[in-house]
């Protein structure tokens, strides 16, 4: 299992967290991250660019 350290802002520091294993499909790629103290879960590894925003989604243009 992969393992990378990054802020928690559950815990308010520096934690440990983990690809837990995933069901969509990505393998190794996953954007899904765990923290192994509280699992607060964070994305992280993807591109915005590639999110598809559906046609009546509210406008987030300030």
């Amino acid at each position: 299992m992969n393992l990378t350290w990054r802020h928690c802002s559950t815990c308010g520091e520096e934690r440990g967290f983990e690809q837990p294993p995933c069901e969509d499909g990505h393998g190794p790629d996953c954007p899904e991250w765990v923290c192994v103290e509280c699992g607060s879960a964070i994305l992280m590894g993807f591109d915005l660019d590639d999110v598809e925003v559906p046609a009546d989604a509210p406008s987030r243009a300030a």
